[in-house]
């Protein structure tokens, strides 16, 4: 009981109600047994009774003692006040009741001053009990006061006496509120719990290997929540697709070169291949695919590392052009082997916080491939530059270029654009630029390809300069 969200909205619900009438009713009462209106009423007989005496102030003698004590007694059995007259010293000329109550404590008991509108003030007897009492002058020379007591209730009395009047129209509001509450309480609760048991459906149904997006619906945030599981979802299929694709392509690509393994191993073993350079050719072809599996398997497992975050790259200050010389100087043999002019300038760059060993490997793998791919006779051109805050490198060459959907898939993995290029040695397996990539990303960078069918192709890198790091 109580378990589902709705439930305990609802229940929380009729709680908050419960309290809310609760408190008011025992405000209500606590308020009621202060008897409000028996004090309205004494507070009415205190200013009546002044003003009867007031008028008849001006014919007050020397002793009111003797005079008033009469009109003192009568106004005391009419309207039930007790009747106070002091004397310029404080001293008390007539007291009303002064042979059944104890003496009044009172603020301001030998004042005489002219009050035009006495206001009714609360003080206590000597026996603790409270009084309402109202003070002013008589011909400036003797003060009146007037004072009852206080009318008060019990809590309980009141709940007693006035039972009918007031738990009946709570009892009744209080019907009202819970079957207000309920309709709004189911309401609130489908509106806050729908949306999420259609996320409880969705996440059953990605474990099913179906993938869906749920509307975001209900408050701010069940849809924050909604939004957030709609990209979990997203990227789930996404890594479940690359992850088909990853197994099919290694598949692939394993498959050749264990199927030429396989088939020249046969031939050494059912004597096909008897002659030295026959036997010679095969282990060199056998040698190769083995080595071209092996840096498959490396690869493999470098990306594998990239893709965890397990590689711990260097962060430390280097010479980006110092980097690119170093580069273009290792792979210039290559490319005079080829036949193909590489040519290098770069402007002075700012220093950059990174590994220079992994973005070497980068450079490394882009030359090489802009040698592979480029014609004899053909150039290459490596630059290095400062454009809006960051340090951008290109490596253009005259080859052939790349379609336009080849281009968009060059940095996928496996995606090799000459599938018809024999085996080997040179043979890579589609793994390198993806590396570059992820190697690219892990310095906050950029890699892009910009290429046209039979113009060539230029590989453009983008890292952030130290300064624009500064201001991110």
């Amino acid at each position: 009981m109580f378990r589902s969200l709705r439930s305990r909205l609802l229940l929380t619900y009729f709680l908050v109600i419960g309290v809310a009438l609760l408190v008011v009713a025992v405000v209500t009462l606590a308020y009621l047994a202060r008897n409000p209106s028996q004090t309205a009423q004494a507070r009415l007989r205190l200013q009546f009774v002044s003003e009867a005496i007031a008028r008849r102030a001006v014919a007050l003698p020397d002793e009111p003692d003797i005079d008033f004590r009469g009109l003192a007694q009568r106004l005391d059995q009419s309207y039930s006040v007790r009747v106070i007259i002091l004397g310029t010293g404080g001293e008390i000329l007539v007291d009303s009741q002064s042979d059944s109550r104890p003496a009044l404590i009172l603020r301001r008991p030998a004042g005489l001053g002219d009050e035009l509108n006495p206001a009714v003030k609360i003080t206590r007897d000597a026996n603790e009990g409270e009084w309402l009492y109202l003070s002013r002058s008589l011909n400036h020379q003797y003060r009146l006061v007037l004072a009852t007591p206080r009318p008060k209730i019990t809590f309980f009395a009141a709940l007693r006496t006035r039972s009918d009047d007031i738990l009946s129209p709570l009892r009744q509001s209080a019907l009202a509120a819970f079957a207000l509450a309920l309709i709004l309480a189911i309401w609130i609760a489908r509106w806050v719990s729908a949306p999420l048991q259609r996320m409880a459906g969705a996440a059953r149904d990605v474990a099913g290997g179906q993938y869906r997006a749920i509307p975001l619906e209900g408050p701010q945030e069940v849809q924050e929540l909604g939004n957030a599981f709609n990209e979990m979802t997203a990227q789930v299929r996404a890594s479940q697709q690359s992850q088909r694709d990853f197994i099919a392509n290694v598949s692939h690509e394993l498959k050749t070169p264990l199927t030429s393994i396989q088939g020249f191993s046969q031939a050494i073993l059912d004597g096909t291949a008897d002659s030295p350079d026959a036997h010679h050719g095969v282990a060199r072809i056998i040698l190769d695919e083995t080595e071209r599996m092996n840096r498959m398997v490396l690869d493999l497992l470098e990306l594998a590392r990239l893709d965890a975050g397990t590689i711990n790259f260097q962060r430390d200050t280097l010479d980006l052009r110092a980097v690119l010389s170093g580069v273009v100087g290792k792979l210039s043999p290559q490319a005079a082997s080829a036949q193909v002019e590489l040519h290098f300038s770069a402007d002075e760059l700012p220093e950059l916080i990174g590994d220079a060993d992994r973005l070497a490997q980068v450079f490394i793998n882009l030359l090489d491939n802009a040698i592979q791919h480029t014609p004899p006779d053909g150039d290459i051109k490596v630059s290095a530059e400062m454009q809006d805050d960051q340090i951008l490198v290109s490596i253009a060459d005259t080859g052939p270029g790349l379609p336009d959907d080849e281009a968009a898939r060059i940095f996928e993995r496996f995606y090799q654009v000459d599938k018809s290029r024999p085996g080997g040695k040179r043979r890579g397996v589609g793994l390198g630029l993806a590396i570059a990539r992820e190697i690219i990303l892990a310095h906050d960078g950029e890699i892009s390809v910009i290429t046209q069918t039979g113009q060539g192709s230029v590989f453009v890198v983008k890292l952030p300069s130290p300064a624009a790091t500064r201001k991110n």
